[in-house]
């Protein structure tokens, strides 16, 4: 039992887990729950403190998203962001309006830093907006304590109550110090000390598992990726040989992956492990398939359909082990959020399925599972690892994938890697590989014409992977990089690098 525990009310923010990311940052446990949570629910849950996220809604729109007014008679501080900030200061007698100019990205804010939300902090910030109305008029008993050039109440507070709110988004990165507004809010406006560890949520984690499955048998969907490597060794941990490990060797993964995968899982943890040769059987479901999605969906039937044959041989499998982490459930339209790509793991799920889930991870980021990971005792070049996606690189061959084009994909990605590594990179960037693009162009071999293919490059800064910059690389690496793809692959004679950030991009091309 945790004694902080913080409510993250969600009215549908595209950014949610941010904010659960963040206060979890500060050492503070907190559960993200729909904002129609019955009152009696939070009354009796335990809670120190509650957020209420952003969303796409108005606040004074007649099917406006809300909570049960009477959370502000609890007694418990509460910060609204955004939606929610509006949402507090209507639902206490002010007023929200329609906004003369909207505010969308960065933009310079003058901060009180007398207000327990910015001590300490520098008068002017940058923050990131993105709103279309704004609050008008202030509730009784609020001030404000910050402001924009034309977002006069930018963060409001009512300090008696311990009310407080921002029309920004402190949680995400493009804030300057909004970590930090956080913080304050959690340690000295409700008086947290920070009483939760990675260790606490492995312990959490274990007893659920262990709840959830009692004595059956469960399969894990290995495919090698940090996620479902890191998920396999918690639930081993929970379960022991219970756990069969299944890695699907689907003809999609990078040079040299499958065999460091089985060495790692079979030799160090000694796990139940059935590698499955079934590239054949992928490319064929991949067949004739161009779209995106298209793929994405048929990567992840044909991943079901291959477990579901090999539970056949192994009896009484009820459960399904998968490595889902948050950013793939906000991608995939998780809660009331938009769907910007699906995810073989969340949307490409089969409707006749036969096992029931189990996603230990749901709740982390990237940065988190690979501290999970390492709490975990799996091997540092696991879990520091590339990010991989689940469909392989069957999304990073544009258009329709073959043996061939994996196999020109596979070493051109190597060679990247590889020089990304050598000029000690690669524990600086976020994510770096490279794309076959459909595109081929004419160029010069020798003393004769080609026409091949042209290869991009694409390497990110990122904390959260929701939002991320594109690395400035230096040439000198771009220029080794280009010359040996050329020299040693065959069949790509140009190679371009991805100089766009997300947003407007995702991290991915498909």
């Amino acid at each position: 039992m945790h004694e902080e525990k913080v409510l993250i009310l969600d009215f549908g923010g595209q950014y949610k887990e941010l904010i659960a990311r963040k206060v979890r940052e500060c050492q503070v446990y907190c559960e993200v729950k729909p904002a129609s949570m019955p009152i009696e629910a939070i009354r009796s849950g335990g809670y120190s403190a509650i957020i209420f996220t952003g969303g796409p809604a108005s606040v004074y729109e007649e099917d406006a998203p809300s909570c049960d007014p009477e959370i502000f008679q609890l007694g418990l501080p509460v910060l609204g962001i955004c939606y929610g900030c509006q949402f507090m200061a209507k639902t206490l007698g002010g007023r929200v309006e329609a906004a003369e100019t909207r505010e969308y990205g960065r933009r310079e804010l003058e901060v009180d830093n007398q207000s327990p939300l910015f001590a300490g902090l520098a008068s002017e910030l940058d923050c990131f907006m993105s709103h279309t109305d704004q609050i008008v008029e202030l509730p009784a008993g609020f001030v404000s304590i910050a402001k924009s050039e034309t977002c006069p109440n930018a963060a409001i507070e009512s300090r008696e109550k311990k009310f407080f709110g921002t029309q920004f988004h402190p949680e995400v990165e493009h804030t300057s110090q909004g970590k930090e507004m956080i913080r304050r809010f959690l340690y000295d406006v409700c008086g947290f000390k920070g009483d939760w560890k990675m260790s606490s949520f492995i312990d959490r984690e274990v007893e659920a598992i262990r709840r959830q499955v009692g004595d059956r048998k469960v399969f894990c969907a290995l495919s090698g990726g940090v996620d479902s490597s890191v998920a396999a060794v918690l639930v081993h941990r929970a379960i022991g040989s219970q756990l069969t490990c299944v890695f699907v060797d689907h003809g999609l993964m990078r040079k040299n992956e499958g065999d460091e995968v089985e060495a790692v899982f079979k030799e160090q943890f000694s796990m139940n492990f059935i590698r499955v040769d079934a590239e054949e059987r992928f490319l064929t479901a991949l067949q004739g398939l161009r779209d995106p999605e298209a793929k994405r969906k048929a990567i992840g039937e044909t991943f079901i359909r291959v477990f579901e044959a090999e539970a056949e041989k192994l009896k009484d499998c009820d459960f399904l082990v998968q490595g889902t982490i948050y950013p793939d459930v906000i991608e995939s339209g998780g809660g009331d959020a938009a769907v910007i790509k699906s995810h073989h793991n969340v949307g490409g799920l089969p409707e006749d399925m036969h096992f029931d889930l189990i996603e230990p991870l749901k709740s982390l980021f990237k940065d988190e599972v690979r501290k999970l990971g390492l709490e975990l005792g799996i091997p540092e070049m696991l879990v520091m690892r590339q990010p991989f996606p689940g469909p392989g690189l069957g999304i990073r061959v544009l258009g329709e994938v073959s043996k061939e084009k994996l196999d020109l994909l596979r070493e051109a990605d190597y060679i990247f890697r590889e020089e990304i590594a050598a000029a000690g990179l690669d524990r600086q960037l976020g994510q770096y590989f490279a794309v076959l693009t459909e595109q081929r162009s004419v160029g010069v071999m020798g003393d004769g014409r080609s026409y091949d293919y042209l290869l991009a490059l694409r390497a990110v800064e990122t904390h959260d992977f929701m939002t991320a910059e594109f690395a400035h690389l230096p040439y000198e690496l771009l220029d080794r990089v280009s010359r040996r793809v050329i020299n040693e692959v065959g069949q790509i004679n140009r190679v371009v690098y991805d100089v766009t950030s997300k947003p407007p991009a995702t991290i991915e091309w498909e």
